[in-house]
């Protein structure tokens, strides 16, 4: 991506995340061209880039808007997450290496000194970390299709979201078990890991949609 397609990206990224752009509006090409004074085709890459993404949806002859997700949307989203990223935790366990184990300690240590619940709360680093702890297991879990699997249904923007509704305690358990996902994976134990990861995930599937009624 071109430097001024990049910026732009960063920047809408920022407000889209932050809450500036509310989830649903609408992503003119000249308006934002105008206000981040560059070109309209600077902005069209860098909403493809956001639509990769998960932030931002394109659609054929109305242009773009930021993404929302219905409830059965949302439910769909960590019935997969469900199935595939646990799987994947425990693949990727016996492949790290002591870099990535030590980066994956980092990650899951600033999240638990950041992490604070509220919507007044910047959140934007928090989500950062969180994307790139998740990416490491997926990366290594070494398939390919997997880890595209997973990069469709786990959305920057539900994430974001995720984390806003938290109540204290339910944040802080997760961001517990991020730190218990470290200790799985330096004891080589990938069973635990799964475990964790699906606690992980149940937990934030609670926060956003509730329990599902059998």
């Amino acid at each position: 991506m071109r430097p001024a397609a990049e910026q732009a990206a960063q920047s809408l990224r920022e407000e889209i995340l932050s809450g500036v752009i509310a989830s649903g509006a609408r992503l003119g090409e000249a308006e934002l061209a105008s206000r981040l004074r560059v070109s309209r085709t600077p902005i069209r890459e860098a909403l493809t880039r956001l639509a990769a993404e998960g932030l931002v949806e394109l659609q054929p002859n109305r242009g773009a808007r930021v993404a929302t997700w219905s409830t059965a949307e949302l439910r769909d989203i960590f019935e997969l997450r469900l199935r595939l990223e646990p799987y994947a935790v425990r693949l990727a366990v016996p492949r790290l290496g002591p870099e990535q184990l030590d980066e994956l300690h980092e990650l899951a240590e600033s999240m638990l000194r950041t992490g604070r619940p509220g919507r007044r709360q910047d959140l934007t680093p928090i989500v950062e970390a969180n994307r790139r702890f998740h990416g490491l297991f997926i990366e290594a879990a070494g398939t390919a299709p997997l880890a595209a699997a997973l990069r469709g249904v786990t959305h920057a923007a539900v994430v974001h979201q995720n984390f806003h509704d938290y109540t204290p305690e339910a944040l802080l358990r997760s961001l517990h078990h991020h730190v218990e996902m470290v200790a799985a994976a330096r004891a080589g134990d990938g069973d635990w890991a799964e475990a964790i990861m699906r606690a992980h995930l149940y937990n934030a599937r609670a926060t956003m949609i509730g329990v599902p009624r059998s």
